[in-house]
């Protein structure tokens, strides 16, 4: 069996240069040239002919060498085809020869060649694990687990994969002697300290994106064939599909690929997973799947409206950029309601959460957690949480757990020691207590029978909320029909009554079955209405919109 050294640092072969050499360009190279240094933005791919190629991690306080590629080795990790900035740097150790690939040549390689794209892919993968592994330091980002300014910078560095260290305030005394060195006072956290020691004080998650080279720029002068807003399953789904099948896909979302399913501690009945798959993993691989095709993941980008110019479908973001496309997919997905109780908003990002992942689980190590939610989301947040809280209290509203949540969570949740089921009851009040930095945290929750009887009391620190869910569509109102909760409607859904626009006499058709009631634009996922809010059918819809997609450009051609 293969070990994780040998998967990360494969040897090509004869034959894998030799179908390389035709899409590259071969070049001498000297003792001491940079090929590419930590922070550049557009980078190659090398093939080492003849001498030696060091890879240098520059983010401790001592350059050191974790590698070192000869003949018949390879640069390169996953941010080759993500198109990120270069995290590490490449000098040359040995005069000899290189073969250089650009980032274009090098994804039709992965596509084209598949064989050898798998023993790329996988190295690439293996090589980003090994080197956190290895203690790589990425940015610094300092606050407390309480605020929701630094809450929203953890959040977005983990998920999508950026090198971090979150220094907390309220427990590593490093984090209080930095501030004090640099001469920032708590009030100005959070403060994130780049690889190069340059700092921003509470920066947006716009910022951070810039600041570490996840943001990229789209070109607004090209007409995309096909746009996807959002990168949930549904979303991810159809960029695989729409860039492997020619399409010049661009696919934009708020936070990160994955959606709400990207929050998932584990999905256990995804089809072909087993042994279940985290969500984050499987947001990860579908990205660098699309990427690997072709696709453009562009982050974080929040869609403000859509229109028509032309024969195009426009896209708006906040910032008013506009995009143009072809045709355009809606799959921008669900988010969890919030709880109609005083205070809530005060709490949010403090101790109110819509997500359970790793840093929240974390933050409540040894204290109590409150889960709310009868639904899938709301037992897997608490079969993770009970592996680190003293006690989770679940709170529904009725009296069968049974009812929204699948029967093997269920018995998961029943049979945990430290989880304790609160039937017929619902949050009526949150308290909380002052805090030196984020003015006040939460520190109790209270829930009864909804009319004020049989009230509970929990010292919790932390309060998920996993209850119902409304679209992210209202970007698309008065664009396209939505049924009275707001959802997308699609196909035969769509009353007559909106179909008689000018648009679809010119396409002379009725709408495709994901379609909405503007030609061209399509819907798929938890935002469609009627859809079955499960990842399986996400993927599906998304899958299956791409086929209307190429239906409809077809016809307007």
């Amino acid at each position: 069996m293969p070990t994780d050294n040998d998967i990360a640092f494969p040897k090509l072969s004869d034959r894998d240069i030799a179908a390389l050499r035709p899409r590259g360009t071969p070049r001498r190279v000297v003792v001491g040239e940079l090929l590419f240094k930590e922070g550049d933005p557009d980078f190659s791919f090398y093939v080492v002919l003849a001498g030696a190629v060091e890879i240098i991690d520059s983010s401790h306080d001592e350059p050191r060498v974790v590698a070192v590629h000869e003949c018949g080795d390879f640069t390169g990790d996953v941010d080759m085809l993500s198109g990120r900035v270069a995290l590490v740097s490449a000098r040359v150790a040995k005069d000899g020869e290189v073969l250089v690939l650009e980032r274009a040549a090098l994804r039709r390689v992965v596509s084209e060649l598949p064989e050898l794209g798998e023993i790329l892919l996988k190295a690439f993968l293996m090589r980003r694990t090994m080197l956190l592994d290895q203690g790589f330091e990425g940015i610094k980002i300092i606050g407390s687990r309480y605020s929701p300014d630094a809450h929203a910078l953890i959040e977005f560095a983990m998920r999508n994969d950026v090198p971090h260290t979150f220094l907390d305030l309220e427990s590593d005394p490093q984090a209080e002697s930095l501030l004090r060195t640099m001469g920032v006072a708590t009030s100005a956290t959070p403060v994130v300290i780049g690889r190069d020691g340059r700092w921003v004080s509470n920066p947006t998650v716009s910022q951070l994106a810039r600041y570490v080279g996840v943001e990229r720029r789209i070109d607004t002068d090209e007409v995309f064939d096909l746009i996807i807003v959002g990168a949930g399953p549904a979303g991810l789904a159809a960029s695989v599909y729409g860039a492997s099948e020619g399409l010049r896909t661009l696919v934009i979302d708020g936070v990160a690929a994955g959606g709400q399913a990207g929050t998932s501690s584990r999905i256990e009945n995804y089809v072909g997973f087993p042994a279940g798959i985290t969500g984050g993993e499987l947001a990860r691989n579908a990205a660098l799947q699309a990427q690997k095709f072709g696709a453009e993941l562009s982050v974080p980008r929040t869609v403000k409206a859509l229109g028509i110019m032309g024969g195009d479908r426009v896209v708006t973001l906040d910032d008013g950029t506009k995009l143009h496309a072809r045709a355009l997919l809606v799959a921008s997905g669900i988010e969890y309601k919030r709880l109609d109780v005083p205070r809530m908003s005060e709490f949010e990002g403090a101790g109110v959460y819509y997500a359970a992942t790793d840093m929240e689980a974390r933050m409540c190590a040894g204290e109590e957690a409150v889960v709310v939610g009868g639904g899938n989301s709301a037992g897997q947040a608490a079969v993770y949480l009970a592996r680190r809280a003293r006690r989770v209290h679940v709170v529904i509203r009725g009296n069968d757990l049974g009812k929204s949540m699948s029967r093997y969570l269920v018995d998961r949740v029943d049979g945990l020691e430290n989880v304790t089921v609160h039937r017929g009851r619902v949050v009526s009040g949150l308290e909380g207590e002052k805090h030196r930095i984020t003015g006040v945290r939460l520190s109790r929750v209270d829930a009864d029978s909804g009319d004020g009887g049989d009230e509970i009391t929990v010292g919790a620190r932390a309060l998920f909320i996993f209850i119902g869910a409304v679209p992210h569509t209202g970007w698309l109102r008065g664009c396209v029909a939505l049924d009275d909760k707001g959802f997308v409607l699609t196909g035969p859904a769509i009353e007559a009554s909106s179909l008689v626009a000018e648009s679809w006499r010119l396409v002379k058709r009725a709408p495709y079955f994901l379609e909405t009631s503007l030609p061209g634009v399509f819907a798929a996922g938890d935002a469609r209405s009627g859809s079955v809010k499960r990842v399986a059918s996400a993927v599906g819809e998304g899958a299956m919109a791409v086929s209307f997609v190429h239906a409809h450009l077809g016809t307007t051609v």
